[in-house]
């Protein structure tokens, strides 16, 4: 039996390359994704605190209205920070789906790809058989004419 050789096994080689590159890349889009979103979490316990402070600050028996007017102050600030780490967000989760397809599409074209070498490995066997079968019939007649 002769030996298999996959003709584009280069070609499956490097697409798997590129698959293992694409998840890479995924993979790393998605944790800038959750550090982002744990960021804006942040920002929310950071405005839930300063919110806290506001009430705390009106509360009391002295009324400050310079503390009243910086702490208005960090929460609009916070606020506008929470809103821009928002589109941030949203980039980071554009990038990741955008990577995600990436990857989809470098998984199907090797999927076809071991799919064309299964095919050629099964061509393969059955020309083997074809040509096993040949040699048969050949040693049969030749030593039937022997007789």
């Amino acid at each position: 039996m002769g030996r298999f050789r996959y003709r584009m096994q280069n070609i499956l080689n490097i697409k798997e390359k590129l698959e293992s590159q694409a998840k890479n890349e995924f993979a790393a889009a998605n944790m800038e994704l959750l550090e982002e979103q744990d960021r804006l979490a942040k920002m929310l316990e950071h405005n839930r605190e300063l919110e806290e402070e506001s009430k705390r600050l009106r509360l009391r028996d002295s009324l400050s209205i310079r503390d009243i007017k910086d702490n208005r102050l960090s929460v609009e600030l916070q606020k506008e920070k929470m809103k821009q780490q928002a589109l941030r967000i949203h980039a980071a989760e554009k990038k990741v789906e955008q990577k995600r397809k990436a990857m989809v599409d470098l998984m199907q074209e090797r999927k076809t790809h071991e799919l064309l070498k299964e095919k050629a490995f099964e061509q393969f066997l059955m020309d083997e058989k074809a040509e096993e079968s040949k040699q048969i019939d050949q040693l049969t007649s030749y030593t039937y004419g022997q007789k």
